[in-house]
């Protein structure tokens, strides 16, 4: 009686259980085709030539096969989802309120977004900013922002109550 399917059962048990402690959804797939291999053996497939050609392709088609759904499904690669806006990206076009009006020849403000003050200056055409009008932010400099006058539809406070 051939024992290789013990073989193939502790090499699938190290795929596995290097799985886990990776990041990626990479190592699963030869684990799972190293449990063909093993079925292989456990029926009598003695050829280990055959066993470890039945592990690589059921192994690369897996992983083929899983990148296609991810990519699909899951929009990880895909183009024409716009892209997930995160920190000071996804300020632009929220609306604060001037708690500082404009002042100096840049027409220098304080407005409060998410809680916090920022510097502000008008964008270009805006006349200078008076205390408790809303703002949209239309840019982000460094640590200053740029702002037009909300529209009253606009108007959407981001935790301007603190």
């Amino acid at each position: 009686m051939s024992y290789a399917w013990i073989v193939w059962l502790i090499i699938a048990a190290i795929f596995i259980g290097a799985e886990v402690l990776t990041p990626g959804f990479f190592l699963l797939w030869f684990g799972v085709g190293a449990l063909v291999a093993m079925l292989l053996a456990l029926l009598g497939v003695t050829s280990v030539a055959a066993q470890v050609v039945a592990f690589l392709l059921v192994s690369i088609a897996l992983l083929i096969a899983s990148r296609t759904i991810f990519e699909r499904f899951l929009s990880l690669s895909s183009s024409s989802s716009p892209a997930l806006k995160t920190g000071v990206e996804k300020m632009i076009g929220q609306v604060g309120m001037v708690v500082e009006p404009s002042r100096g020849a840049l027409n220098e403000a304080a407005v409060k977004v998410y809680g916090s003050v920022w510097t502000a200056f008008p964008i270009e055409g805006e006349t200078p900013l008076t205390e408790g009008e809303t703002v949209a932010i239309e840019r982000l400099e460094g640590n200053s922002i740029y702002v037009r006058r909300a529209s009253r539809r606009a108007l959407r406070f981001s935790d301007n109550s603190e």
